[in-house]
């Protein structure tokens, strides 16, 4: 059951402290025939530099959202990194009506502020 797509979307802020500031977006579309809640979250964090940090969670943005047949959601969240660019990836777990539990991979996206793009 991993009917579930995930699209993320990011975009680059500027400088914060320091550090590259980068927002995403994320619609979770339920394409399976049931009914699916999103439990929670891990993600991947890869900067420029080779360093990964790992971030595990429930839900997103303080919500396990339950989404229909066909259902999307959409949430905006960010990240600050130390390094120009990097990447995230990762995966959310869900579960169905059954209580079966299964993960699906969140797409591997490129954080890059725009200097850094030749």
């Amino acid at each position: 059951m991993s009917q579930v797509e995930i699209q993320p979307s990011p975009s680059f802020l500027g400088r914060q402290q320091g550090h590259y500031a980068f927002a995403y977006e994320i619609t979770i579309t339920n394409r399976c025939s049931e009914p699916v809640q999103l439990l929670n979250r891990h993600w991947i964090i890869t900067h420029g530099n080779g360093q990964i940090e790992e971030v595990y969670g429930e839900g997103v943005v303080g919500q396990q959202p339950r989404l229909n047949p066909g259902q999307s959601f959409t949430y905006q969240s960010g990240a600050l990194i130390p390094t120009r660019n990097g990447s995230m990836s990762g995966s959310y777990e869900f579960t169905d009506d059954a209580g079966e539990r299964f993960r699906v991979a969140i797409p591997e996206f490129v954080l890059a502020a725009p200097e850094s793009l030749h």
